[in-house]
């Protein structure tokens, strides 16, 4: 936990904090903390900042807070993701809060199995404690948005143009002529298919309404290496115009 993320309803008064669950007991059993240490805090969909532990025993921790920071910047892609078997899904979940995404579309595809959607990860509160999980990895406050569609074609014919409207609609195919890495640093929406790869009306369809096949090189990548190896390429570039190495390491 790099970042303890706050709720509205841990206030006690305007500048403090009681913590009385997982988060109290990772503070003092894990961080080892002590009172007059400060924590990486941040509200949960707001402000990043310090906490100063002003009191810690077995019935919570108590911190006064000063959040005055801005949440790291956002990704520049946004993602459509082929529906990912289950065993797949948390980790993926939280890759895509890690790098800070805007928004995941997941869809359905040709290749997707029907099981994938009954899948009790997809419930709400386990999307959340996976998100929230990459966030406190990245130090992040805002959770990316999830949106699942079942059917493909109408997403593709009904939302996916208005997605589009005003920035680039990649779609990662084997074989394509453009790599990925041409368009990184630009605002995007990406769509990656599932194992296999969409299949070739897929592709069509979404080439007729909008969408340009790019590639991610000479391999067949799995999932979720496709994934990150999509959202380094983005952020890599996007970092690097603001005056970052790879990692955040400045140059």
């Amino acid at each position: 936990m790099n970042i303890v993320l706050l709720r509205p309803e841990d206030w006690i008064d305007e500048q403090r904090v009681l913590l009385n669950d997982e988060r109290a007991r990772h503070i003092r059993n894990v961080l080892k903390s002590s009172v007059g240490e400060t924590l990486r805090l941040g509200l949960i969909g707001g402000a990043c900042g310090q906490g100063l532990i002003e009191s810690l025993d077995s019935s919570g921790v108590v911190l006064r807070t000063v959040l005055s920071e801005p949440p790291p910047k956002r990704h520049p892609f946004d993602l459509v993701l082929a529906l990912p078997r289950p065993k797949m899904l948390r980790r993926i979940l939280r890759q895509c809060a890690e790098f800070g995404i805007s928004h995941l579309h997941l869809i359905n595809s040709a290749r997707v199995e029907k099981s994938y959607w009954q899948s009790p990860l997809l419930q709400a509160s386990n999307v959340e404690a996976a998100l929230l999980a990459g966030m406190e990895r990245s130090r992040d406050t805002i959770a990316p948005q999830v949106h699942l569609h079942q059917r493909f074609r109408p997403f593709i014919e009904d939302e996916l143009p208005g997605l589009c409207a005003g920035r680039l609609c990649l779609i990662t195919e084997m074989g394509a002529e453009e790599p990925l890495a041409q368009h990184a640093g630009q605002p995007a929406l990406v769509m990656i298919g599932p194992e296999g790869g969409f299949v070739p009306f897929e592709i069509e369809l979404a080439q007729a309404n909008g969408a340009r096949p790019v590639h991610l090189g000479e391999r067949t990548l799995s999932v979720d290496t496709a994934l990150s190896a999509t959202l380094a390429q983005g952020s890599a570039v996007f970092a690097l115009s603001a005056g970052q190495g790879l990692g955040g390491i400045p140059l």
